[in-house]
Formats: C-alpha cells, sequence, structure tokens
C-alpha cells in the first residue's frame, strides 16, 4: 500500500506499459487498441506517485481535476473513494482517459518527470473512470440538487456543452442542449474513431449527465429551425458550445474531384453513419486502395488510421513539415507507424490530379526543406527548387484544420466575432451579449476535448454568478 512505501520505493517503481491490441490485428478492425489496465497495474503505478504537496499535475489539468487526491485513493485501493473524487471533477472522466493529452499537460507538470517518466495519469483516470461506470451500484446515486427555477439553453452536446451542461445542473438549474445532429456527443461521436473512443462510452457518460436531469433535444439547428435570439428570450442564460465544423481546404487545384473528402466528411461518414461498420451503409465511404491524408494533427492520424482499417493497402501522411513539428500526439504516431501507416515527410500538395472521369489519380507533391521560424515559432517549409513529383492515389482526405459554420452566428449581428468568425469571449466565456457565454472550438477555433471542457467548466461557474444577479 501507498502508505507502507517510502519515497525511494516510489522512485524504484517503473511507468507501467498499456496493454494492446496487436498491431497488424487492429489494422484490420474498429476494436479499441488501448485495453485498458488491471487492478493490480493501476495500484502499483498510482504508487509511484510523489503526492507531492505542490501539486503541479492540478495546474496542468484544465477542468483541475485533484489528481494526487484519486491517484492516492486508488494507490490504497479505495476504488469507491477514487471515482467520487474524479467524478466530481470531470464531467467526462472516460473519455478524458482516452483522447486527453496528458503527455503536455496534467503529465507534463509531474515531478517525477524530472528524473524519468512521470506518472501515468491518463491510464489511471481511464481505469477508476471505467471502474465506475462497470460498478455503478458501488457508488451513490447522485442526488438532484433544490431546483433554482432558472432555465439554461446550452447549443452543441460536445465537451464544451456537455460539461457546462453537467455542472449547472448539479447546481440546481434546468438544463436543455440542442444537438444539430440525430445522436449525442458532438466531435467525440462523429470525429473521433471507434478504435480511440468506443461510442459505448460517450453513451454512457451521456447517461449519467441526463441522470442529473440534462436535457437533450437533437435534430435542432440554432441559426435555422431556432435562431439564437429566439433562445434568449425563451432561457435565463445559454452557452454556445457548437464547435468548429467547417473544413479549411487547400485551395489547390483539383480539390473538387471525386474521391476527394474534408476529414470532417470522411470521419463522420464513418463514425456517426457507420460507413465503416456496414456495407450497406446509407451514407458509404470509397475504400481506396491509396488513400493520402494531407495534415499532420490527431485528425489526419484519425483520418489514416481508419483509411487502412478500411483496406487501404498504401495509408500515407502527406505533411510539409518534419515528424519532430507534428501536432498530433505521439501516441497517435506510434501506433500509426505500428499499423503500417506511412509518413510522407516533408512534402507539399500541388494539385490533386484526376483522370478522365473525374476520378483522383494521383496528388501532386513537392518537396520541402525547413528554414527559418514563422510566427509560430516552428520551423517554415520552404520548397525545394525541381523536385516536384506524383504520390499514387485514388483518396485524398484534407485534414488541415477547421473553422467556425457562420450558421448560428449570422442571426445575431450584435454578437462580436474575431476575424476568423470565431466568437469573442472573456476568460469566464461571456460574450457581448449579456446572458450568452461561449467555450470550445467555436471561441478557440479548433482545440482539444480537455480545452473544450475546461471553457465549459468556467463559462458554468460565471454563468451561475451570472444567474445570482438576474
Amino acid at each position: 500500500m501507498l502508505n507502507n512505501l517510502s519515497a525511494k520505493e516510489r522512485l524504484g517503481i517503473e511507468r507501467v506499459k498499456m496493454p494492446e491490441q496487436d498491431a497488424i490485428a487492429r489494422s484490420r478492425n474498429f476494436a479499441e487498441v488501448n485495453l485498458g489496465l488491471t487492478l493490480e497495474q493501476a495500484m502499483r503505478e498510482a504508487q509511484r506517485c510523489l503526492a507531492c504537496k505542490s501539486r503541479p499535475c492540478v495546474a496542468g489539468c484544465p477542468v483541475e481535476v485533484a489528481i494526487p487526491e484519486f491517484v492516492t485513493a486508488l494507490a490504497a485501493g479505495e476504488l469507491t473513494v477514487a471515482a467520487r473524487i474524479l467524478m466530481g471533477d470531470n464531467a467526462l472522466p472516460a473519455v478524458c482517459g482516452r483522447v486527453c493529452p496528458q503527455e503536455v499537460q496534467c503529465e507534463a507538470k509531474c515531478v517525477r518527470g524530472a528524473r524519468g517518466l512521470p506518472v501515468a495519469i491518463g491510464y489511471l483516470e481511464r481505469f477508476v473512470a471505467d471502474w465506475a461506470m462497470a460498478n455503478a451500484e458501488d457508488l451513490a446515486v447522485e442526488s438532484r440538487p433544490v431546483p433554482t427555477g432558472k432555465q439554461i439553453a446550452v447549443v452543441g452536446c460536445g465537451p464544451a456543452g456537455l460539461t457546462a451542461a453537467g455542472e449547472l445542473a448539479r447546481r440546481g438549474h434546468e438544463v436543455r442542449i440542442f444537438e444539430a445532429l440525430h445522436d449525442t456527443g458532438g466531435v467525440l461521436r462523429y470525429g473521433i474513431p471507434e478504435f480511440r473512443l468506443p461510442k459505448a462510452i460517450i453513451d454512457a457518460e451521456v447517461a449519467r449527465l441526463s441522470r442529473l436531469g440534462v436535457d437533450i433535444e437533437c435534430n435542432v439547428i440554432i441559426g435555422k429551425t431556432l435562431t439564437l435570439g429566439q433562445l434568449r428570450e425563451q432561457f435565463d442564460a445559454v452557452f454556445i458550445g457548437n464547435g468548429a465544423g467547417l473544413p479549411v481546404m487547400l485551395g489547390i487545384p483539383g480539390e473538387n474531384l471525386k474521391g476527394v473528402y474534408s476529414a470532417n466528411e470522411y470521419l463522420t461518414r464513418v463514425n456517426l453513419m457507420g460507413a465503416g461498420q456496414f456495407a450497406e451503409s446509407a451514407t458509404p465511404i470509397l475504400r481506396g486502395r491509396n488513400v493520402a491524408v494531407i495534415g499532420g494533427g490527431n485528425t489526419a492520424m484519425d483520418c489514416v488510421r481508419t483509411a487502412r482499417r478500411l483496406g487501404a493497402e498504401r495509408a500515407m501522411i502527406v505533411y510539409r513539415r518534419g515528424e519532430s513539428e507534428m501536432p498530433a500526439r505521439v501516441e497517435e504516431i506510434h501506433h500509426a507507424k505500428e499499423e503500417g501507416v506511412e509518413f510522407v515527410m516533408l512534402t507539399a500538395p500541388l494539385a490533386v490530379l484526376g483522370d478522365t472521369q473525374g476520378w483522383v489519380r494521383a496528388l501532386a507533391c513537392q518537396a520541402m526543406e525547413l528554414g527559418e521560424p514563422d510566427a509560430s515559432g516552428r520551423r517554415r517549409p520552404v520548397p525545394v527548387s525541381g523536385s516536384a513529383f506524383e504520390l499514387p492515389a485514388d483518396v485524398v482526405i484534407n485534414a488541415l484544420g477547421t473553422r467556425a459554420n457562420p450558421l448560428l452566428t449570422a442571426t445575431e449581428p450584435d454578437l462580436k466575432l474575431n476575424r476568423w468568425g470565431n466568437i469573442e469571449s472573456d476568460a469566464q466565456g461571456a460574450t457581448s451579449l449579456p446572458g450568452v457565454f461561449a467555450g470550445g472550438d467555436i471561441v478557440r477555433g479548433g482545440a482539444t476535448v480537455i480545452l473544450a471542457m475546461g471553457d465549459g467548466k468556467r463559462a458554468a461557474a460565471a454563468m451561475e454568478a451570472y444567474l445570482g444577479q438576474v
């Protein structure tokens, strides 16, 4: 047990390795890659925590989970205590334990990382959250608070909206989420593949919020079915967390050819519409032999690994910088390589080339080299003279990011936007409209699940203060 181990003994424990599906087998199925820790593995890893008084890991967490406390409880085998602590701070712990970039957040702050590897906080979060879902009867049912009589509208059922809704429901407010799609979860469901985030996990997390009294209405497009102005008239406050779902395209010749997808469309067809699992899907997907994915982030990794599972013989990442500059998680890059993904680095697409029937046949490319750093601090890619070449491809997927869809914001001219069309808000999520708050990708542009959740949590606290004044 933790209390019986000295600091020296804890420092001597090696970091646990996550059990995984075999790489060859998993490259042809959509089952989850990471299999999860055993109780013995989780407790042993938790015992690596030094329970330092400064708690820097908490400062690195956008939703400020009490990490040392839940880890200490896990190390002692007190799983019920650990689960209550974790779920009290995090509305979607089983999701975060799978897709959160802990290596640049909580684990990056862990003092163990100064001399070796940090505590595997993400693995432990997943273990405790999964245990809680499997042992719900051992946890006290979260009682509903006394109703305040205040009604809150939440736009979007993604990570920001779900977090804000959960926080506000716990405060006794009546919360209704309006979701444009026909199912819950937002980007968690349509944007993240099953092999990284099983849909059953999303369903369980959403069901837990529903038990708190959160009402979810799907197939409602704010800006079309209802306007933001109508929501302001009907509700005491509004939180906007509808994401940034408009794809960014390269603007190169040939992007209108058959066989070119945006990452949003490609992943939505597979993840939300079932095109990857059902041969007779009503929303089919092209299963190319040679698939080129343009981009180097986590979405690009999701696309290329999905293409591999759909049967691509050659699934390629085409990225204009080098691997060390890729923004994707190291774990995702590692998994992709194991699964046979090819990395075509320092390569910039010039055009998508088609055949006489209008189908993609190749990607015209140019080799690049890295020059001086740009405004982002990364070295700027510079074309190599005379280096143009063709990369055979029958499917091309553009995974360069997303921007705000103006459908909602266009209905409210007094809602202040920045030059990219994102909603402007202060640090607590308050917008230019009284009683209207916002967070997640609609404010940040493309970002991570956990940052969106942090926005939702902060905005909920600010909305509570606002509601107390109206």
